[in-house]
């Protein structure tokens, strides 16, 4: 059966012959049961829906009449309707819905538009298009929750026409999209996406004054309804109207992954011009230039006008070259492992990222490569050996010397000539900037005929460099321009006799610093210094703790340093420029500070870390996630930082208090190699007072696979050696799956748990991990309605502290043992409840676990078809985000799946490839190799049973 909810609900049979429903009310159960297809929807909801606020005496009673009616009215060999005890499911494949259909087909015209295949686009979304009959839930109207549901569907609906428009108007139908487009204008004036799409295709049909007039008609319309002016993007269409370009460009489905600018965009139109071709003809392209010279900002502006996928990776923070690998990881948002993932010996990251991107259309941007430009070098030319379909946008102050790598050189900004007129001056980009970047503080400012010759002066005086002109324009607020003119002359005197054998445009930007550090008062310059000691930015919180100001102090001080454009504040972050930031720096060191700011970087981030690690077991998990997140570039700072000072136990403290963080970002190849480096510090032995910590700096160190560790000993010899509970519970996890679980199973588990419990006590998190990994033992030993107990104990425990990472692995493990107990309903509902918090997690490395999981509890129950896709998804996700691990398990998978049809030549390709990854190292990746092998051993038994001749000779 086929189910319709985008217009009157209907159910279709394969024959195309309806199927009547009934009344109004059996078809608003229909719907509200379609929007959550395959999923228990709760009696409470159906009610809410069916009767509203105020539903009838006995309306549980009534709900179970209609659901009776429906399933009589539905086919009786179908029968999809289930009772569960929290509700009501129905069993259909949700891609039997049109709604689902419709998403999953323009999600996928979505990335064929972004992949440049506009012929696949413009018949997928169509097809997506097509299934459209009327408004989405018509019959629902009124009911809980469906408005939204339909104003969704309704608003993704939208976006799918102006992509299958976007596709179209690639292909060159502009004069048969005008009336379209202009239909679709009248019913949404607001929507800018629609209105630059019909100026483009009246522009490109020979139409351009109809196409000023509909961008005039939008400007007025917006001023109108919501008092603003059209966006960036409209005003781009208007702008190559008005330039008489034949075919206006427009772009593709929006990718965020640039940074979003603050200013606009002035001057370098050819070099704009010339990367975007050299970008068309080249897959390396490196914008050079000093530092100040707006490589960043052209490279995002050249790189947001390109169609397709584009990924930002900022290289300025990192203090070590070997991090950049790990730097672009992140800006694709990959994990270094997933939470069950084996470790290999001498595996890069370069690797992973290889895996991740062999077959993906991406433009990768670079940034500021100069301070790790070997590093940079060598991993684009990786990439790009292996990558095909990548290119690699760098911007870096030298080139990175790689063959094929195309340049393009940045000086200042276009400069006026000698005598031209202040009318004339604002037509170079160096003027334009200043005077932009000026009435930005001083909103009166403009260039006359009485200052243009002072403005000419500091723009040629500053070699038309942004970074300085902006600096120098800043000042507006609190000097007039003859005076900025003035300390100009006096600061760069030595720049037309200075040393040739120094770059003068780089003592032009230093000297631009060095005089905007000398208008600073005494307070800013303490705080400006002393900020330079955060790496990746600072909260206020952390920024008036660390810099030791009185609060006063430090709010005006800070208050002082944004306005003097020291500072930038980005959302609830303050940061410097990178030039900004090392000429103080070089002061803080000039102070005698560093070592003092240094320590109390170190004390903030130090107890900031063990406070979200306590939170991270909690309900606000996720919140505590993402200000981690923000702060990674500190916490890892402090942790080198304290190594490098021999401070070992600060270094050690940090490595503890991250190692949870770590593993639930998947950051296990960075954790393993931090905690390497404080290892070198600690010795072979543990100091006194930090065992826990050398045994957290072992566990990690070990997950890479790295050489050889110092011996902590068994799980046993840990929990026996503390004399007070862990600080970091993790801790006993990371021992069982880096060591092993107790040689005697499920009984010394529980031996092991009760030796804990003594130390402990009513420790809620704890105890639903020793909960889960008695039950897991339990369940491998066969004692199938012990470990049901335990697992349900340590499910109950986890939910009660609301951890969704223990919630999901417990629900993994409930999920298998249903599965060995032929219990497939109720594998599946504890996989689709761990899928959920996969996805709260946002883990796409996690997913591919998840459904790795759920593939083999569907193996197990003979359910072949189901088994194949999960595995399938599993690799796709899994190569995808560059975790060879999971690539090698889902492989075992879809050879298990090959085996049991009877297709033992790929089930033996499968197994081999699964092999080829290497997985050694810890005790999980022992345990998968030994399943592949065993495996294989499967397969050539059952090889040699079909080769053997039968009794009767045939």
């Amino acid at each position: 059966m086929r189910f319709r909810i985008l217009g009157p609900t209907q159910v279709v049979l394969a024959d195309g012959r309806e199927v009547p429903v009934g009344g109004p009310r059996l078809r608003v159960l229909l719907a509200l049961l379609l929007l959550d297809a395959g999923r228990v929807v709760s009696a409470e909801r159906l009610i809410d829906g069916l009767y509203g606020e105020h539903p009838p005496r006995g309306a549980a009673n009534a709900l179970q009449s209609q659901v009776s009616r429906l399933r009589q009215a539905l086919p009786a060999e179908h029968d999809p309707v289930e009772f569960h005890q929290a509700g009501y499911r129905l069993a259909v494949n949700p891609d039997d819905v049109d709604a689902y259909r419709f998403e999953r087909l323009a999600e996928a015209g979505r990335r064929a538009l972004a992949d440049g295949d506009s012929p696949r686009a413009a018949t997928v979304l169509r097809e997506a298009l097509e299934l459209w009959r009327g408004p989405a839930l018509v019959d629902v109207v009124g009911a809980a929750g469906a408005s939204a549901q339909a104003a969704r569907l309704d608003e993704l609906r939208l976006t799918a026409i102006e992509d299958r428009v976007e596709a179209d108007l690639a292909l060159g139908g502009h004069a048969a999209l005008v009336a379209e487009l202009r239909a679709l204008v009248v019913a949404h004036p607001l929507r800018e996406r629609s209105r630059g799409q019909l100026m483009r295709a009246l522009a490109a049909s020979g139409r351009p004054a109809e196409a000023l007039a509909e961008f005039e008609d939008a400007r007025h319309t917006l001023a109108e309804q919501l008092g603003v002016d059209p966006s960036a993007e409209l005003a781009a269409v208007h702008l190559a109207v008005l330039r008489g370009d034949e075919h206006p460009a427009g772009r593709g489905p929006a990718e965020p992954a640039l940074p979003s600018q603050l200013t606009t965009f002035v001057g370098r139109q050819e070099e704009l011009k010339r990367v975007g071709e050299l970008l068309g003809e080249r897959r390396l392209v490196t914008v050079t230039g000093p530092g100040g010279a707006g490589k960043t900002r052209l490279a995002i502006e050249a790189a947001g006008r390109l169609d397709g996928e584009v990924r930002f990776v900022e290289l300025a923070g990192l203090a070590d070259g070997s991090d950049v690998p790990q730097a672009v990881l992140s800006a694709l948002g990959l994990r270094d492992a997933g939470l069950r993932a084996t470790a290999e010996p001498n595996r890069q990251t370069t690797d992973r990222l290889v895996e991740a991107l062999a077959e993906r259309r991406l433009l990768l941007v670079l940034d500021n490569c100069e301070h790790v430009i070997a590093d940079a070098a060598r991993l684009a030319a990786r990439l790009l050996s292996a990558c095909p379909a990548l290119r690699v946008l760098a911007t870096s102050r030298e080139p990175l010397g790689l063959p094929g790598e195309a340049l393009c050189p940045l000086t200042g900004l276009t400069l006026p000539p000698l005598g031209v007129s202040a009318m004339d001056a604002d037509d170079y980009a160096a003027v334009r900037l200043f005077a932009q970047r000026a009435a930005d503080v001083a909103p009166d400012f403009t260039v006359t005929p009485a200052n243009v010759e002072t403005v000419l002066r500091i723009c040629r005086g500053l070699d038309g460099l942004p970074l300085a002109i902006e600096l120098a324009a800043a000042r507006l607020r609190a000097l007039s321009v003859a005076e900025v003119a003035a300390r100009l002359d006096d600061r760069f005197r030595l720049l037309s006799t200075g040393s040739r054998a120094t770059s003068p445009r780089h003592r032009t930007l230093r000297a631009v610093v060095e005089w905007s550090w000398d208008l600073l008062d005494d307070a800013e310059r303490r705080l400006a210094r002393r900020l330079t000691v955060f790496a990746g930015g600072a909260t206020l919180e952390a920024a008036g703790r660390v810099s030791g100001l009185s609060s006063a102090e430090f709010v005006d001080a800070l208050t002082g340093l944004v306005d003097k454009s020291f500072v930038e504040m980005a959302g609830d972050r303050y940061r410097m420029l990178e030039t900004v930031r090392v000429f103080c720096a070089e002061r803080l060191a000039e102070a005698g500070e560093a070592d003092r700011l240094r320590r109390a970087h170190t004390a903030y981030f130090l107890e900031f870390a063990w406070t979200a690690s306590d939170h991270l077991r909690r309900a606000e998990q996720l919140h505590w996630l993402r200000r981690l997140d923000a702060e990674r570039d500190n916490l890892h700072a402090a942790l080198r930082r304290a190594t490098a000072a021999g401070d070992a136990s600060d270094a050690a403290g940090l490595v503890a208090a991250l190692s949870f963080y770590w593993w639930l970002r998947g950051m296990r190849g960075e954790g393993a190699r931090l905690a390497a480096e404080v290892l070198d510090l600690l010795g072979t032995e543990a100091p006194p007072g930090l065992r826990e910590e050398f045994a957290l700096c072992v566990y990690n160190a070990s997950l890479a696979g790295s050489g050889h560790l110092p011996s902590v000993g068994t799980q046993w010899s840990v929990i026996r050696s503390l004399d007070r509970p862990p600080r970091q519970p993790f801790l006993l996890y990371l021992s069982g799956i880096s060591t092993g679980p107790p040689a005697g199973g499920a009984e010394h588990v529980d031996e092991l748990m009760a030796e804990l419990r003594l130390l402990v006590g009513a420790d809620v998190w704890i105890n639903a991990l020793g909960a889960m990994g008695s039950g897991s033992a339990l369940m491998w030993s066969g004692q199938w309605d012990r470990a049901r107990a335990a697992l349900t104990t340590g499910l109950d425990g986890f939910r009660s502290t609301g951890d969704r990472w223990g919630t999901m692995i417990t629900h993994g493990a409930l999920g298998e043992l249903a599965a060995w107990q032929g219990d497939p309903e109720t594998a599946g509902a504890h996989m689709d409840q761990a899928m959920d918090l996969v996805a709260a997690l946002g883990s796409a490395v996690d997913q591919a676990d998840m459904l790795r999981t759920r593939g083999e509890i569907r193996l197990r129950v003979g359910n072949l078809a189901a088994a194949y896709d999960d595995f399938a998804g599993a690799l796709l996700l899994a190569q995808r985000s560059g975790a060879p691990e999971f690539v090698a398990s889902a492989r075992l998978g879809l050879a298990q799946v090959a085996r049991l049809r009877g297709d033992l030549a790929e089930a033996r390709r499968l197994c081999e490839e699964a092999l080829a990854g290497g997985l050694t190292g810890w005790y999980v990746g022992e345990t998968a190799r030994a399943e592949i092998i065993l495996a294989l051993e499967e397969i050539t038994e059952a090889e040699k049973a079909g080769a053997r001749p039968s009794a009767d000779g045939a």
